[in-house]
């Protein structure tokens, strides 16, 4: 089993990531989507032994016959997904594939539609690359978040060529329907742009919710969609950077592989050696690790409901990030800067998500209940003094 309460906060500060070494000792980290807890068993051993055998060199390239084909194995398992494994390649990260894609299947200028609030590096690619943004702003209705598909249409003119789509969404944790998917589709078919469809959170999908590959909605927007995914959000192997990339078509593939192979880099032995233990051992501990998650955030909708009056919050069908809306709070200020002096407390700043983004703050519950407990009172008790 994994030791998902047994979290002890000295062993966090020692550790080497930005989540637990960007802010001093007393401010407790609740941004950067790294999951404070231990690692599936199956990968710590594979690394133990590595280390063990001094086995860091040099890793084979991946074959169609490795990773490609375990990916394909899994969407096919987990989400009913044909997925060819010739169709598949192997990258460092996520965040690399969504630059090469919009580098490679757009030109410089083009229309890039990008639905906010979203993971800030979505908005930081289409400014770096010299593309033009087009927003089209999630609308918060009174059960969650929803796509305003008049707005995505009205948005995408003669020379809008990607959709930079998040499913489940980061930050606001929808997780889109069969139905709503088709209905970006069909807008992306009609005016013949392509889809770089992020799916890193595709295993972080509570119950009865399910997640739907883009891609697996018919060959028509296959043919138009490339997938990203990964196995470090869902494990927590971030570090290891390894991601891969699915196509819908063989002429996406192509484009997209149109830059030197070397400029991408290579990935590491251990990342791949780990992703394939997680796609096929490590279940078991993800299973366990995701009913702890759905305990997580029913804790913070009771906790916000009744010790944070002003604060509106949507239980995430998906992912482990909670947005949180302090508008109601009438703070005066950003509520990031608030809640970071007044309750050291380190949150996503609301604002990096771009329009949409003003007067929330994300809050990652991937981590020990009673660490979950001190965080939310921290927050309360800043109100509260506010209040005095």
């Amino acid at each position: 089993m994994a030791r998902l309460d047994d979290i002890d906060l000295q062993r966090l500060r020692a550790t080497r990531g930005e989540k637990w070494n960007v802010f001093p000792s007393d401010v407790l980290p609740f941004w950067v989507a790294d999951m404070d807890f231990p690692v599936a068993e199956p990968i710590q051993q594979l690394l133990r032994e590595t280390l063990e055998n001094s086995d860091l060199g040099y890793p084979l390239n991946p074959t169609r016959e490795g990773l490609p084909s375990v990916f394909a194995d899994r969407v096919r398992e987990r989400f009913d997904w044909e997925l060819d494994p010739a169709r598949v390649e192997v990258i460092t990260d996520v965040v690399q594939a969504m630059y090469v894609g919009l580098m490679t299947l757009t030109r410089e200028g083009a229309g890039t539609v990008v639905q906010t609030p979203v993971y800030p590096p979505f908005l930081h690619c289409v400014n770096d690359l010299g593309r033009r943004m087009i927003t089209n702003e999630l609308v918060c209705g009174e059960s969650g978040y929803e796509i305003d598909y008049d707005d995505l249409r009205r948005g995408i003119d003669a020379d809008t060529e990607a959709i930079l789509f998040c499913n489940p969404q980061n930050p606001t944790g929808r997780v889109f329907t069969r139905e709503e998917l088709q209905k970006v589709a069909d807008i992306a078919i009609e005016r013949d742009v392509v889809i770089i469809s992020d799916e890193i959170h595709a295993d972080l999908v509570y119950a009865p919710h399910e997640h739907i590959p883009m891609a697996s909605l018919s060959p028509e927007v296959a043919a138009r969609t490339i997938s990203l995914n990964s196995a470090t959000k869902a494990f927590n192997i971030a570090g290891l950077r390894c991601s891969v990339v699915a196509f819908g078509s063989a002429a996406l593939q192509k484009r997209f592989g149109s830059i030197p192979r070397n400029v991408l880099g290579g990935v590491g032995t251990l990342g791949l050696a780990a992703t394939e233990l997680a796609w096929t051992r490590g279940q078991p501990w993800l299973d366990e690790v995701l009913a702890y998650l759905d305990e997580n955030r029913r804790v913070l909708a009771d906790f916000v409901r009744e010790e944070l009056p002003g604060v509106r919050y949507y239980m995430p069908e998906g992912t482990y990030l909670a947005w949180l809306d302090c508008r109601g709070l009438e703070l005066g200020r950003e509520p990031y800067g608030f809640f970071l002096d007044g309750g050291r407390i380190a949150l996503g700043r609301g604002q990096d998500f771009g329009p949409g983004g003003d007067g929330f703050v994300r809050l990652n519950f991937a981590t020990s209940r009673d660490i979950l407990h001190e965080g939310l009172e921290r927050m309360a008790k800043a109100l509260k003094s506010r209040a005095r």
